[in-house]
């Protein structure tokens, strides 16, 4: 049973209006009995409607309280209308003071919900790596452009932006000292410059060089480790340090590198290390040649060349290498396979190799210092000395200077641009025995047979340093570290920085078997290698390498791509043979030439001028004395005895005779009417 107020789903129902009449309707009428309070009728009056077998029964008299119940209920759905209706309206205002009330910060957040959500969704379906940015961008604004097309105004509230500090703004700083380390002379004046052009291009020269030293100083934060020697502690000396002991507190990588290679049949040996220290070269004097990766372990090739070999060097990469044997100089590829001979100069002693310049330099027993061009395979240079045997050579790294030590005592330097030496050194006063040059190209040590070891600052050329020694020391070489390894008869001392300051004794000291032949320390590792009449051995010095290497200049990790691609760059970056001098800041200077020496050197040049003939022609009758005939007889011999002597230098200098006559002489010998005289058959 329900109430009349609960209608049905028919159309009389949910109007409230009229009365249902449907028998299949929900509703069970009640009897409804209302009685008028006015009129005192019986009780027929009374309404009594019942339900019977879904009709419903009613009278005529029932028209009056119908029609009062329908006014009622029509009362009741207004109200309950107009109720609705406020609570709408309050609800409504309601979130309108809300939303007024919240920010645009928590607008904002709930739409990068909302666009977060979607992305979300939408990085689900296409993948992780989608739309990322877009996700920590946030939703798209609307742009002030747009607003002003459309006319739409909307009020953008202020956003309070806050500036925090940083605790370390900028680059990091960089100490004037260490960035002088790293510059190039000084700065060039701007107020020089001719024209406006040239002063931007000037100052951006500048500050791109200074940009440069900058981050060559930046980077030295990078290089982590460092080179150390040994510290002796108070009563201690590191010369009493062996080998074994070194071995027995070294790791094993350190360990491995101390070895020794027995080989008593074809020494003495000499030695030599690849530039970037990965593969070593060792050669018997009677005939073996042995190229391998010395710390692997692994062989390249080795060769027996049947005859006498005098030096070895390797060439500008580990792929190639040369050899000084008997009669020729001879150039090997890693496989020990022959591709060159080289048959200047004859019977070579010595060999030095310039890898910037692609130079190699060699000198024999006749006094002759030649020079190679390996690339192209020309000569640069031949100089004969004529200072004797040449068995002592070496070069300065840093100018490609060959410095060469003579039976009197005297140091020479020579360049093959230069058929006379450079410098003149008297170092010794007897014959000099070996001589090295360090790294930074400032120091030279000097060793002869009056048993003393020299240091020479090559800068201003005067001696540092004098040490009396045991004898005269037979190989001498200079770490990268600055350290100096003498080679006296069978013992090796090494001197820890023996050129900036005066040393008492040896840093360390080992003592071969037979006689030392052949000294070198490989680059960036604490070893030096020994070549001696038993072979070879590797000796760990420690400091004596420097500890950071320039993969740009020699790496010692480089791959097969990596070395031919530093091939190909360093021929391309090669310096010419023209431009090894003495100072090396030379080269980047400008040859500022007066006025004068300009003039000089116009007046030095010699100019073909015409020979001078003094010729008065004849006068003649019937029209042909006139002035303007005689000048053209003039000039017409003037002419012809111009062509005269031109034919003549020409046929002298096709024939070759040796009597050849100059202009001048031909101008002062003949005449005008020498061209008339018989010539002699």
């Amino acid at each position: 049973m329900n109430d009349l107020s609960t209608p049905c789903s028919c159309f009389s129902c949910t109007t409230y209006l009229t009365l249902c009449f449907d028998p299949k309707c929900e509703h069970v009428w009640k009897v409804i009995t209302m009685e008028t309070s006015d009129s005192g009728k019986d009780s027929k009056d009374k309404i009594a409607s019942t339900k019977v077998k879904g009709n419903v029964k009613h009278s005529k008299q029932s028209t009056k309280p119908f029609k009062s119940w329908r006014k009622n209920l029509y009362k009741d759905f207004q109200n309950k209308k107009s109720n609705h209706k406020q609570r709408v309206k309050t609800k409504h205002q309601e979130k309108k003071i809300e939303v007024s009330e919240l920010s645009e910060t928590t607008s904002s957040e709930k739409q990068v919900e909302k666009v977060k959500k979607k992305l979300k969704s939408k990085v689900q379906r296409d993948g992780p790596n989608k739309d990322l940015k877009r996700l920590q961008r946030g939703p798209k604004q609307d742009s002030k452009e747009g607003r002003r097309k459309e006319g739409v105004t909307k009020p953008v509230p202020h956003k309070q932006t806050e500036f925090r500090k940083e605790n370390f703004p900028g680059d990091a700083p960089v100490s004037q000292k260490l960035m002088s380390k790293y510059q190039r002379g000084q700065k060039l004046q701007k107020k020089r410059t001719r024209t406006h052009h040239g002063h931007i291009k000037l100052a951006q020269g500048e500050k791109k060089l200074e940009m440069a030293v900058r981050q060559a100083a930046r980077s030295e934060r990078l290089l982590q480790e460092q080179s150390g020697f040994m510290i002796p502690e108070d009563g201690e000396s590191t010369t009493n340090v062996t080998q074994t002991d070194i071995i027995q507190a070294a790791d094993i990588t350190t360990a491995q590198k101390h070895f020794n290679l027995d080989l008593p049949h074809f020494g003495p040996y000499k030695c030599q290390y690849t530039r970037n220290g990965k593969h070593l070269l060792v050669a018997g004097s009677r005939g073996h040649v042995a190229a391998l990766d010395w710390l692997t372990k692994r062989l390249l090739c080795e060769i027996n060349v049947m005859e006498t070999v005098r030096d070895i060097r390797w060439l500008h990469q580990e792929t190639m290498f040369a050899v000084a044997q008997k009669q020729w100089t001879y150039i090997y590829d890693n496989q020990g396979i022959e591709l060159h001979c080289l048959k200047q100069p004859h019977e070579a002693l010595r060999l030095e190799f310039l890898p910037y310049h692609f130079l190699l330099a060699s000198s024999n027993a006749t006094g002759s210092l030649y020079w190679l061009d390996v690339s192209i395979g020309q000569k640069v240079a031949n100089h004969y000395t004529n200072l004797g045997r040449l068995d002592v050579m070496c070069q300065n790294p840093q100018n490609a200077i060959i410095c060469l030590g003579h039976c009197a005592g005297a140091v020479t330097m020579w360049s093959p641009n230069v058929n006379e030496p450079l410098v003149k050194m008297l170092c010794h006063g007897a014959a000099v025995r070996s001589i090295a040059v360090d790294s930074t190209g400032n120091y030279m040590a000097t060793s002869g047979v009056d048993r003393k070891l020299k240091i020479w600052d090559i800068r201003k050329f005067e001696m540092v340093h004098s040490y009396q020694i045991g004898c005269g020391a037979g190989n001498m070489a200079f770490s990268q570290t600055g350290a100096l390894a003498v080679g006296k008869g069978n013992i090796v001392e090494v001197y820890q920085d023996p050129c900036r300051q005066p040393v008492d004794s040896p840093y360390m000291i080992q003592k071969m078997k037979t006689t030392v032949h052949g000294l070198n320390f490989c680059p960036y590792e604490d070893v030096l290698g020994v070549g001696h009449g038993d072979g070879f051995t590797s000796l760990i010095i420690p400091g004596a390498g420097e500890a950071n290497f320039d993969a740009l200049e020699s790496n010692p990790f480089q791959t097969k791509k990596q070395r031919r691609e530093a091939e190909v760059q360093m021929l391309l970056d090669k310096i010419p043979a023209e431009m090894i001098h003495l100072d090396t800041k030379a080269i980047g200077k400008v040859d500022m030439k007066t006025f004068m020496e300009k003039v000089e050197e116009n007046n030095k040049v010699h100019f073909k001028k015409p020979m001078s003939i003094s010729y008065e022609p004849k006068h003649k009758m019937k029209g042909k004395g006139s002035g303007r005939k005689k000048e053209q007889r003039k000039r017409g011999v003037i002419e012809e005895s111009r062509r005269q002597t031109v034919k003549e230098i020409v046929l002298d200098k096709q024939e070759g005779s040796k009597d050849k006559k100059g202009l001048g002489a031909v101008s002062k010998s003949r005449g005008v009417l020498d061209r008339f005289r018989k010539t002699e058959t």
